[in-house]
């Protein structure tokens, strides 16, 4: 099938995915694939898990929407299980950028500055706002002027820490940077970025958008640095794929976001919020400390047999979000389409990345098994490069 009707704003595949089980998904010529990709992190509880589709079903058979001009006790239910016991409040949106425009907003009303720092090779999503908090220039190419106020430093290098003034209104970063290469923070700097921001009187924003909800075996990937984020931004894995984000801030900030302060249509929809009580209700520590175990494994092989290869020039990730950095002469695209040939799904990222998010039900079996298959794919690639 050629999608002739839908503007062209996707590099897609030549086939289309049909049905999903578990961590299978089958597309629409009967191939079935092991599903590295989870939908770009997204189905974190794999395809068709049995609570959300129960909860979902529930709440179709009641009312899909209401607007929020009404008290909404699932929408709170649903900010009780994601704030955990903190003294937070939550602002439902419909997507991460949305998640994050809506964290921009938020901080420079309630500080009354404009400037926000953020980092080189993050991403924040794509309308202006996070565009402008998104340091990859080519997605921002095309659409100047960007928002003003934004500056960028360095990743993990100690010198951004002396940009960090009472001039700014906001630090915004990823505990680990998805789209930019799958690139982790450095405990130590990652703390001293918090501090910092604490001592200058700077709101610290922290986008899990991909790396929240268990993807790096902790509820959101702070946590297993102790940090203490002003703002958070969560959606991707917040609803198993029905469409969600989320901004989650200390109850300090509420007198800035007030009736009228921002609002949208369809946030906190009832099926939305229906699955995502679902996942939350899933995501223990006795599910947390499987995400872990399993991450160890993986991690043992990634160590062992795949960052050795000639053409790997580093792993890098958290978790279970892992980036295979590839070597110039073979590129990520090349790789992907190989896997796709050995019934496995893959994604990319930036620094010609081969990017791994697999669902976090997925057996220690299973993801063993994924990683053979692309050990097998760059030792061929590594003969082909290399004769």
């Amino acid at each position: 099938m050629k999608m002739t009707h839908v503007f062209p704003t996707y590099q897609r595949f030549p086939f289309a995915i049909e049905s999903g089980q578990g961590v299978h998904l089958t597309d629409d010529q009967g191939q079935t694939y092991l599903d590295f990709t989870a939908g770009i992190g997204v189905c974190n509880f794999g395809y068709q898990n049995a609570a959300i589709q129960t909860a979902v079903h529930q709440q179709l058979t009641k009312i899909w929407h209401t607007s929020n001009l009404y008290e909404n006790a699932l929408q709170e239910q649903v900010a009780t299980l994601l704030t955990n016991g903190d003294e937070r409040l939550v602002y439902f949106a419909n997507s991460g950028t949305e998640a994050n425009e809506a964290a921009l907003k938020l901080a420079r009303k309630y500080t009354g500055k404009t400037a926000i720092l953020a980092f080189n090779h993050s991403f924040h999503g794509r309308t202006y706002g996070a565009m402008s908090m998104t340091g990859n220039p080519s997605i921002q190419a095309g659409y100047a002027p960007l928002v003003a106020g934004v500056q960028f430093a360095d990743y993990n290098d100690p010198a951004a820490i002396q940009q960090i003034t009472p001039r700014l209104a906001a630090v915004i970063l990823e505990v680990v940077q998805g789209e930019g290469g799958v690139f982790a923070g450095q405990a130590e700097w990652l703390r001293a970025v918090n501090q910092a921001c604490q001592q200058q009187g700077v709101l610290l924003i922290i986008d899990e958008v991909q790396s929240g909800i268990g993807r790096t075996g902790y509820r959101l990937a702070y946590e297993g640095y102790g940090l203490d984020p002003d703002i958070y931004t969560v959606a991707k894995g917040l609803a198993n794929g029905l469409p969600v984000g989320a901004m989650v801030g200390k109850a300090k900030l509420a007198m800035a976001f007030g009736p009228g302060s921002h609002g949208s249509t369809f946030a906190g929809n009832a099926l939305a919020m229906a699955a995502a009580q679902a996942v939350l209700q899933q995501l223990t520590p006795a599910f947390l400390q499987t995400v872990q175990h399993k991450a160890q494994s993986v991690w043992q092989v990634l160590t062992d047999e795949i960052a050795p290869l000639a053409i790997v020039k580093q792993v890098t990730g958290k978790g279970l979000m892992i980036g295979i950095h590839l070597a110039p002469q073979v590129p990520v695209a090349k790789v992907i389409a190989a896997l796709q040939h050995q019934q496995l799904l893959t994604l990319s990222a930036g620094d010609n990345t081969l990017r791994l998010l697999p669902p976090l039900v997925m057996s220690t079996a299973d993801l063993l098994a994924g990683l053979a298959k692309i050990k097998t794919v760059l030792l061929a690639l590594e003969t082909e490069v290399t004769a």
